[in-house]
């Protein structure tokens, strides 16, 4: 291939003589470059692109900002969201990561379609069939790009094919929302079948994914905010949108949908390759179902087997948040930045041990909120008294115990106290700029290991794109749906004795609202709760309300003497507040016009045939 073809021509003294040159030293090739022809012809190279598609997947459950921090569930420290105060617009589309960013999204689906349409007639030797692993590999990835546009944008415009220069048009109208489903399912199910049987490398797409994907895929357009006749009686926006069919299915049996999503659920767990102590005849112990959620979150000691589709980090190469997670999410009094903070809905949400609802009217509820919960809370909220890691060197002195400072306390003597500002508040007397706005932090996908408490040192913790716990959870949600409720409650009671709660008894709407809860609970931060409560549509109720937050104060009991503050009932009396945020930080509300979100204003100004989504 030639990278330069034309000739010097000199301009001589005394004349205009044209000199005719020999090319040969300009015919190079760039030596840091390879024509992309090259790529397709050797086995290396091309696995190597199909390798780089796979770093459109973002941090995920282990980013700096969790998703959830766009929902009820929690707050992001450094800057409001402005998807949760509706205050997005084509201009401003919010807070966008890039695993929903429409112009990086397409740019992987391309790479999917050059990958494709190439592989298709693979250029190098093709033993054991590589160029079928690869396909299978891009069809899955293609499907999971379009779903993560899908999700939240509604129908988009579908291109299976490679763009080239001399396409003679570059404009797409949006798909319906049910064309976009088809080819997803398509897609995957293409992946499914090229990669049955293989034995592939961790954090590679697998025919499991390719079933789980689609059973979320069919979940979500069975849902009542993508059955348009019930969207529309549940919100005027989308009933007065002129161009319904890009948000759901405008016809159609909304339980014969159910039904595909229930099959798709049920073929994943007929494999009978996943899942992690399923099994159970009765709760577990708290300490058994604490240890199970963790290494489940940490996917170790036997929890990698719930995982289906992990994003690795290795410590000493990978820069990106994921591996990052301890500096970004840990307390400020270990010198993290504490950016996700759950809030007390969240909190609230976990039930006491007998599986009773927790109430603040409850005298014995409110003097202990933190005694006798869900395991799971253990497992996720660093709360006020937590035992947690030893500090760093200049923390420890301060605090011997290592133990969660989420409040203000006494110290002194009770007669003559002195207040003291704890170690994980904005009044840190370590670092005060980065501490909890809600009085809680994370606790879940942190590696307990005791070396691991300084911003300085990364974790080699996976991400999870997609766990059997989810497709189980897809699989009774189908069956709630199809009038299902005695199968429902099996498997979701088996999830349920894993985290050592007691079995669910109820039937109908109050079994609907368990298992929303129980979803809600088991995935916190696992980039669920965002669609969930749109495709439920009860997000007016869930997003429309202020983060509540925490107040924990410690006062000494008389006769008390205290110099270095450790939690004590013995020698403290806590009271527990629960207030709203405030305004000034975030001002959630709640807009119809955020079930979809808004496509950003260069998209549409670049492609005259983009029907922009309702509200905007």
């Amino acid at each position: 291939m030639n990278y330069i073809t034309k000739c010097l021509s000199f301009g001589l003294l005394l004349g205009t003589t044209m000199i005719a040159c020999n090319t040969d030293f300009l015919d190079t090739k760039p030596l840091d470059k390879l024509p992309g022809d090259a790529v397709w012809t050797d086995r290396a190279l091309s696995e190597a692109f199909v390798t780089d598609v796979y770093n459109g997947l973002r941090d995920g459950v282990l980013a700096q900002m969790s998703f959830d921090c766009q929902t009820d569930n929690a707050l992001y420290s450094f800057g409001k969201q402005d998807v949760m105060e509706s205050n997005v617009s084509p201009s401003n589309i919010g807070t966008v990561t890039p695993m929903m960013e429409w112009g990086a999204m397409y740019a992987r689906i391309r790479a999917s379609n050059i990958a494709l349409a190439k592989l298709a007639k693979p250029g190098f030797q093709n033993s054991g069939d590589l160029a079928g692993r690869l396909r299978g590999e891009m069809y899955f990835m293609r499907a999971f790009y379009y779903n993560q546009l899908l999700r939240y944008y509604g129908g988009v415009p579908l291109i299976k094919t490679p763009y080239t220069l001399d396409e003679p048009e570059f404009t797409i109208a949006r798909n319906s929302y049910e064309e976009c489903v088809n080819s997803i399912v398509t897609d995957l199910d293409s992946s499914a079948a090229l990669l049955k049987g293989r034995k592939m490398d961790a954090g590679r797409a697998t025919m499991g994914a390719a079933m789980s994907l689609k059973a979320r895929v069919l979940l979500y357009a069975a849902s009542d905010l993508h059955n348009i006749p019930t969207a529309k009686a549940k919100s005027t926006v989308i009933g007065g949108f002129a161009n319904p069919e890009l948000l759901g299915y405008v016809s159609g049996d909304q339980t014969a949908r159910w039904k595909k999503a229930q099959d798709a659920a049920k073929a994943v767990i007929d494999l009978n390759q996943y899942g992690y102590k399923l099994n159970l005849a009765a709760p577990a112990t708290p300490d058994e179902a604490q240890a199970n959620y963790v290494n489940i979150s940490l996917s170790r000691n036997g929890g990698e087997a719930d995982g289906i589709f992990l994003k690795y980090y290795i410590r000493a190469s990978n820069d990106a948040n994921g591996s990052w997670f301890p500096r970004n999410n840990q307390p400020n009094g270990y010198h993290g930045w504490t950016s996700s903070e759950p809030t007390q809905q969240m909190v609230d949400n976990y039930e006491m041990m007998d599986g009773s609802k927790f109430d603040w009217n409850k005298p014995a509820h409110a003097a202990a909120p933190y005694e006798n919960r869900d395991p799971r809370f253990y497992a996720s909220i660093l709360y006020d008294g937590a035992q947690w890691k030893p500090r760093t060197a200049d923390g420890a002195g301060i605090d011997p115990a290592g133990q969660i400072q989420m409040g203000e306390y006494e110290v002194g003597t009770s007669a003559n106290p002195s207040k003291y500002s704890g170690l994980d508040t904005r009044n840190s007397s370590i670092e005060n700029w980065n501490g909890t706005w809600t009085g809680y932090g994370i606790r879940k996908f942190f590696n307990d290991d005791p070396g691991i408490i300084d911003q300085s040192v990364r974790q080699e913790i996976p991400s999870i794109q997609i766990r059997f716990t989810e497709v189980v959870f897809n699989y009774v949600e189908a069956c709630l749906m199809l009038g299902q409720d005695a199968e429902a409650k099996t498997w979701l009671n088996k999830i349920r004795f894993r985290a050592g709660m007691p079995a669910i008894t109820e039937t109908g709407a109050a079994l609907v609202a368990r298992y929303q809860n129980e979803r809600n609970v088991e995935m916190f931060l696992e980039d669920q709760r965002f669609y969930d409560v749109r495709r439920w549509m009860i997000a007016p109720q869930t997003n429309g309300q202020q983060a509540k937050i925490m107040i924990v104060t410690g006062k000494l009991k008389p006769g008390a003497s205290v110099t270095t503050y450790k939690y004590s009932k013995e020698n403290y009396t806590y009271s527990y507040k629960v207030q709203d945020l405030g305004t000034g930080k975030e001002n959630r509300k709640w807009n119809d016009k955020v079930y979809f979100l808004p496509i950003n204003r260069d998209e549409i100004n670049r492609n005259s045939k983009l029907i922009q989504n309702p509200g905007y």
